[in-house]
């Protein structure tokens, strides 16, 4: 997956947005306000922070050596992942989880609002 692969999928999810909060060198993707993925695009690897639930962090942890305890980041519910050492279809879906835990942790009437077409 490429930078541009990796902010056009951020940016394909409901009410998703990307910002600059610490610099034009790190793009944070967010929905309603609340972080769901981060990345320093320029970066050689490419890697990201990803939200994840802690117990599934572990394990993934544990079995990827691309994924390691998130960068800056609560290590308890924040992976870093490598992306060149994955396939694209795990990064992929490691962002989508990501995504619906922000999600699932919106109030309820927001979370109605982004299902609303």
């Amino acid at each position: 997956m490429t930078p541009a692969e990796f902010r056009a999928f951020c940016l394909q999810f409901n009410a998703a947005v990307e910002e600059f909060p610490f610099g034009p060198e790190t793009s944070v993707f967010k929905v309603h306000g609340k972080v769901f993925a981060l990345s320093g695009l320029d970066a050689e690897p490419l890697k990201v922070n990803l939200k994840c639930e802690p117990e599934i962090a572990e394990r993934l942890r544990a079995e990827h050596a691309g994924i390691v305890p998130g960068y800056h980041m609560n290590k308890r519910h924040w992976n870093t992942v490598t992306v060149r050492d994955l396939p694209d279809g795990m990064v992929r879906e490691l962002i989508e989880d990501s995504y619906d835990l922000v999600v699932a942790g919106l109030p309820r009437a927001t979370r109605l609002r982004l299902d609303r077409p």
